[in-house]
């Protein structure tokens, strides 16, 4: 039988200790590029809840156009894939960015900021998330070299099936814990190297629940556990406490999250489904259900990756334009 292994990660707090100070002030007088792009960055970040964070690699280029009472600032920024989860707590600032040989993952991103009376605010921005390298041009630099599979390949997803079995079965807490993101599958020389990276998340389901599994939903964002786990023949597991350590009074039921009105059914072989309504909610998607949260607002997306997603979320057909 794969072992189990659990490591506690380090509380939010001791983590959090090293967050980047408040930004630098905009105005349309002289707009700092790197200053709008550390906006920007922390912006993405804040809604891409799926997967890893990035950080800023280049301001390719800024252009400001001056308008009554302010000014509409457009930067072109090329960002990195960090190994640190959306739920890992640390600053994007002190996460580490892939190499090459790790399958680095990049975004081309136009975003669009408004400044006016010294507030800047984000209001669109679309990003081009893609490998650096294709699994064919790393092959073809180094055979040994592993390559991204597709979050849904059925293989891996057994083996993260019987690892969240496991877990439930080896961990002492008070509720079931469930999928929340198959985050990245790789794949070695030999198929039997495949390795997956995955999130659960600390649901409603106590545990002893006569209620099946695939079920049971998140508790909310605040007051659930998250896990990172990885491994491809035991695996670790990373636990990252709860924001919110209230005890429930005598009698008192787990607060209900409006993110569960948005976890409904979808085909998890094709990731198909209508898309959330945006914002944080972590916890609020299935990922065994849906792979890519902003599924029918790209075009021909990685299926080993998972995209930044258009913010806001658009309502527009195929032939409608993009940011020009």
């Amino acid at each position: 039988m794969r072992t189990l292994g659990v490591l506690t990660l380090l509380s939010a707090a001791v983590l959090l200790c090293s967050a980047a100070p408040g930004l630098e002030p905009l105005t349309c007088r002289k707009v700092n590029s790197s200053v709008a792009a550390d906006k920007a960055v922390h912006h993405i970040n804040e809604y891409h809840d799926h997967g890893y964070k990035f950080r800023l690699h280049e301001v390719q280029g800024n252009s400001v156009e001056q308008v009554d009472g302010g000014c509409n600032v457009k930067l072109q920024l090329d960002l990195r894939e960090t190994k640190c989860h959306t739920i890992n707590p640390k600053p994007f600032e002190d996460c580490e960015i892939r190499s090459e040989l790790a399958r680095a993952v990049k975004a081309n991103c136009t975003v669009l900021m408004t400044i006016k009376d010294g507030d800047a605010n984000i209001t669109k921005y679309e990003c081009d998330t893609r490998q650096v390298k294709t699994n064919a041009e790393m092959r073809r630099i180094r055979p040994d070299c592993p390559i991204l599979l597709p979050l849904n390949d059925s293989e891996s997803l057994k083996f993260i099936h019987d690892m969240v079995k496991l877990f439930n079965i080896n961990i002492a807490k008070k509720h079931y814990y469930i999928l929340q993101d198959v985050a990245r599958i790789t794949a070695g020389k030999y198929m039997h190297e495949n390795y997956a990276e995955f999130v659960l998340v600390e649901s409603r389901c106590p545990v002893g629940s006569k209620i099946p599994i695939e079920e049971c939903t998140p508790l909310c964002p605040d007051r659930a556990d998250y896990a990172y786990c990885q491994g491809f023949e035991g695996f670790e597991c990373y636990i990252n406490d709860p924001k919110n350590t209230t005890a429930l009074g005598p009698g008192e039921e787990e607060p209900v999250c409006g993110h569960h009105e948005r976890s409904q059914p979808h085909d998890h072989e094709h990731g198909h489904g209508s898309p959330p309504t945006g914002g944080k909610g972590k916890g609020s998607i299935h990922p065994l259900r849906r792979f890519h949260p902003c599924h029918g607002f790209l075009f021909n997306p990685d299926p080993a990756l998972h995209p930044i997603c258009p913010w806001p979320l658009p309502h527009r057909t195929q032939n409608e334009s993009r940011i020009s």
